[in-house]
């Protein structure tokens, strides 16, 4: 009882750090888990230990991933080839099916790109699609919040699912595959609540003539503006299929070449190699730290710190022994996947912020995964899924997306707790009972 104690004290002082002093995450992370370690009277060379292993073990798997990442959201996005993307999937699927086309082309982009920048970009087309079709502008928001929101905590390379897979040693390309399945899976609820709740609320557009938007003879072609994404994807998957012990795609030089490709930081690199073709006239300059690679950098690094923080938090818990009081405490329970999912669930609602909840959730649970019954392979997989459904909600006045959506809309926090907010409940609900369904046929 006392170590648990003092795991909520050091839990809940981090958060008290976070939301009402508005502490930077990673500094909150970092010294929480230097006073869990004294509060357990670990050794001085244990507590140093602990934060070398942690920070530069994480760091050596996950950091370059979320960097890579952010450069090939950044690249699609500052080019226009999000939009590209966006409209074409409009396209395909017609605007009389305007929210299904809106969530669609927001859980598409927000594959590569950040959330709050989906919701950001897709805002005119929303905005536009609202007036034109009589659709209530809080439906096709929301509609593009939710289906943003699904694939931002599920399906990497964005840089919760990333970080969450590299802490708990998961396949990624499993991770891909199953979180991709779970997200489209969850769409079928959320764009029934858009279309039977959202819509009956009240909320017209008001258009902007002078709304800037890249020009369309500059942006990249839609090919083009895919490959970026789909190159990495698919090698990632090809070469965890190649990895299975039964060695399904057989052999030698070439299968070693494709394993080679597909390992997560090669992929990543050569899907940003391939986005620095997609500017009309590419300037060396965009590659400068003052350019478009430096912009990634300075949105990658605060990601990168808080997960090489939530590292620490858990190598200290893993050294403290903790493990072992899991494994004796909770011997005849049987919290299973639901344990990961409820912790994300806490903290997203607690603090705001999706990364932070999966890092920390994956931080505290990686140490303890033998007594959970969640350390096989496949197990690993859907627990990093099961963590992205709990971070999904409860988005609301703490989180940035929430605000982003009610700010654009012109909707009252009123409005986006009873569309956006609780359309996250749903996405997370929803998620988890598929996750744990999966659990039942392939865990």
């Amino acid at each position: 009882m006392i170590t648990f104690l003092i795991i909520l004290i050091a839990l809940a002082l981090i958060l008290t750090a976070i939301i009402k002093f508005d502490i930077h995450p990673f500094l909150a992370l970092f010294i929480g888990a230097i006073i869990y370690g004294l509060m357990m009277g670990m050794s001085p060379d244990l507590i140093i230990k602990s934060i070398s292993e942690g920070f530069g073990g994480v760091m050596g798997s996950v950091g370059l991933l979320i960097l890579l990442g952010v450069i090939l959201g950044i690249f699609l996005e500052k080019t226009g080839g999000a939009m590209v993307i966006a409209e074409k999937t409009l396209k395909w699927v017609g605007e009389k099916s305007v929210n299904l086309s809106l969530m669609l082309s927001g859980w598409l982009l927000s594959v590569p790109v950040f959330g709050d920048s989906t919701i950001i970009m897709l805002n005119p087309i929303a905005k536009s699609l609202s007036s034109k079709s009589g659709i209530s502008y809080a439906a096709t928001i929301v509609a593009v919040s939710l289906g943003a929101m699904a694939s931002h905590s599920l399906v990497p390379p964005t840089p919760g699912p990333i970080a969450t897979a590299g802490i708990l040693g998961a396949d990624l390309g499993l991770v891909i595959f199953y979180g991709g399945l779970v997200s489209l899976i969850t769409l079928i609820p959320l764009y029934i609540f858009v279309q039977k709740w959202v819509t009956k609320i009240p909320l017209r557009p008001v258009l902007v003539a002078d709304e800037k938007e890249i020009r369309k003879e500059d942006r990249p072609k839609f090919i083009s503006s895919l490959m970026p994404i789909l190159i990495p994807l698919t090698l990632i998957i090809i070469a965890s299929i190649a990895d299975y012990p039964t060695l399904p795609l057989g052999e030698g030089k070439f299968i070693q070449t494709l394993q080679f490709l597909g390992t997560p930081v090669i992929s990543l690199l050569i899907g940003a190699i391939l986005s620095f073709t997609l500017p009309k006239k590419f300037d060396r300059k965009l590659l400068s730290s003052s350019g478009w690679i430096g912009e990634a950098i300075l949105l990658a690094a605060p990601v990168i710190l808080i997960t090489g923080a939530g590292a620490v938090f858990g190598k200290m818990l893993q050294n403290s022994g903790v493990g072992d009081l899991v494994t004796s405490s909770m011997s005849d329970a049987n919290w299973g996947i639901f344990l990961p999912f409820l912790i994300a669930f806490g903290l997203k609602t607690a603090q705001g912020s999706t990364t932070v909840a999966m890092i920390t959730t994956a931080s505290i649970i990686a140490p303890i995964l033998g007594p959970l019954g969640l350390d096989s392979e496949t197990m690993k997989v859907l627990t990093t899924i099961a963590i992205g459904a709990g971070a999904l909600a409860i988005s609301h006045a703490n989180d940035s997306g929430f605000w982003v959506v009610t700010q654009l809309s012109g909707m009252t926090t009123k409005q986006g707790n009873m569309s956006h907010s609780l359309g996250t409940i749903i996405a997370g609900v929803t998620a988890i009972s598929i996750v744990y369904v999966l659990t039942l046929v392939v865990g």
